[in-house]
This record gives C-alpha cells, sequence and structure tokens, in this order.
C-alpha cells in the first residue's frame, strides 16, 4: 500500500506534464499562426503601393519615350535614360524577389533614383539645367522629386516645411490641398502616412537616404514617416518576445514539475525504507 500510494503522485505529476506541454504546443502553434498571418496583411498591403508605384513609372518611361523622340541622344542624355529604364528594371526584380515587408523599402528606394534620372533627362531635352537633387515630394512620392519646400500642416498640426513637387508646391501656395497618396485602411481610404506599419518600409525607401537631411522637414522625419510608420520592428519584437515568454514559461513549468517529481520520489524511498524498517524489526521479534 505504502508503495501503490508513493506511485499517485507520480501519475499524477505525469498528467501535469502532459497537460502543460500540450497547452504549449498549442499556445506556440496559435502564436505562429497569428504571426504569420499579421506579417502576411502588412507584406500584402506594403506590396501593392509598391507595385501601384512600379507599375506608374513604367507609364513614366512610356511618356518619356515620347518626349526624346526627334532629340538627338547625347552621351549624358543617354545614361541618364539608360538608367532610368535600368532603374524600371531593377525594381521589378527587386519586387519579385521579395520575401519579407522591410524589403520593399529597397523597391522604392530604386524607383526614388530612377524617378530622379527621369527629371534630368527631361531638362536635357528642354535645354534647362539640371534639377537639384532633392526628396521626393512628400504628398505624393510617386510625383518624383521635389522642386522646393512650402509651409504647409494637416488638419489640426503646426505648419512646418515639407518638400513638394511643382504641382503640389502651386497648390499649397493657391490656398489650395496638396494631391496627397492614400492607402486602404480597413473600409477607407487615408494619408499614407496614417497608413500604419503595414506601409512603413513603402514610405520609408523613398526617403532612406535623406533622413537627417536639412532638405527634409522636420514633420516628415520626426512625425510622420520614420515615427509614425515605425511600428513595424516593435511588432515584430513583440512577437519574438512573446515566444521568448512561452518559453520561458516552459522551462518554469519544467522547473516546478521536476521538484515536484524529486520530492514525490523522496517520499516514495521513505516510504519504502519505513516498510523495510518495520520488516526487519519483525523477523528480528520472530527469531
Amino acid at each position: 500500500m505504502l508503495i501503490g500510494s508513493g506511485l499517485l503522485p507520480l501519475l499524477m505529476m505525469g498528467l501535469v506534464v502532459w497537460f502543460f506541454f500540450a497547452r504549449a504546443g498549442r499556445s506556440q502553434q496559435q502564436l505562429a499562426v497569428r504571426q504569420q498571418a499579421q506579417l502576411a496583411s502588412v507584406l500584402a498591403a506594403s506590396r501593392a503601393a509598391a507595385e501601384e508605384d512600379v507599375t506608374r513609372f513604367g507609364e513614366e518611361l512610356q511618356r518619356l519615350d515620347s518626349d526624346v523622340v526627334g532629340h538627338e541622344l547625347d552621351e549624358a542624355m543617354q545614361q541618364d535614360y539608360t538608367r532610368a529604364l535600368d532603374a524600371y528594371d531593377h525594381a521589378k526584380e527587386s519586387l519579385a524577389a521579395v520575401q519579407r515587408p522591410e524589403e520593399i523599402s529597397n523597391v522604392t528606394e530604386i524607383l526614388e533614383d530612377g524617378r530622379y534620372a527621369v527629371a534630368c533627362v527631361k531638362a536635357r531635352v528642354a535645354g534647362e539645367p539640371l534639377p537639384q537633387k532633392r526628396p521626393p515630394c512628400f504628398f505624393n512620392p510617386a510625383h518624383g522629386p521635389s522642386v522646393r519646400n512650402v509651409m504647409w500642416s494637416p488638419n489640426g498640426g503646426v505648419a512646418r516645411e515639407i518638400p513638394a513637387c511643382a504641382a503640389d508646391a502651386e497648390r499649397v501656395e493657391a490656398g489650395a490641398d496638396p494631391y496627397i497618396r492614400t492607402v486602404q485602411l480597413g473600409s477607407r481610404r487615408v494619408p499614407y502616412w496614417q497608413g500604419g506599419p503595414a506601409y512603413a518600409p513603402w514610405a520609408q525607401g523613398y526617403y532612406t537616404g535623406w533622413r537627417g537631411n536639412s532638405l527634409l522637414g522636420d514633420l516628415v522625419v520626426g512625425s510622420l514617416i520614420f515615427n509614425g510608420m515605425s511600428g513595424l520592428p516593435f511588432m515584430l519584437g513583440g512577437m519574438g518576445q512573446g515566444l521568448g515568454a512561452i518559453g520561458g514559461g516552459i522551462g518554469d513549468g519544467l522547473g516546478q514539475i521536476g521538484t515536484g517529481i524529486g520530492d514525490g520520489l523522496g517520499q516514495i524511498g521513505d516510504g519504502i525504507g519505513d516498510a523495510f524498517g518495520d520488516i526487519g524489526d519483525f523477523f528480528g521479534d520472530l527469531f
């Protein structure tokens, strides 16, 4: 009876071990499913925005063909033209190779350089000086390089200097609304800087080379693109911490179970020792 009663804690502990591992396994599986769904959603959103920009850039190149028809391409113009065409090809290749959301920034960084090459070709065709290398238009990076900074404020915000293309600069200075790039957020369209971390890689790629540059307004750097849209790394970090917490919980649980098993075996050993002591005393008395 002593041995039988001592085995009961072991059986109970075995059930606890099985239940704990089964529950931990389900938790890890559920977390992994949520993580994959979240990343897939982010990737789909940022990829859609990048695909739209690549398509639009291809259309710009088609119009550029019409601009250069009838003009002799000197060496400098040919280099700019080739650079623009190469940017389109590289952007398509980079987009096709994207596996993770943060890689979308490579696509838009290529497009940013390609659009400056297009601006250079247009300037050469028109016989004008080359445009200054400036950040993309903040209101819609697909508008190409900005031409100057304008004072602008979002609804309820503080007015700051914002890099804008010629058309948007004219609109703002005339008191009209700029043509803002919007993205899908649930059932509505919002300015891309309100789209959250899903669109952060797409937007940040356009401005990676300009971060901290005086030509890029503080509003862009501090509040909207590099801060307001930078939730993706924290989101991924949180997922890692969640997995770590599960792992830590498993370790703590195993430690407690191991301690319990040790205590149980000690009690069983004590019980067996006592039993054999009683048997020895019995035979001693008998003989």
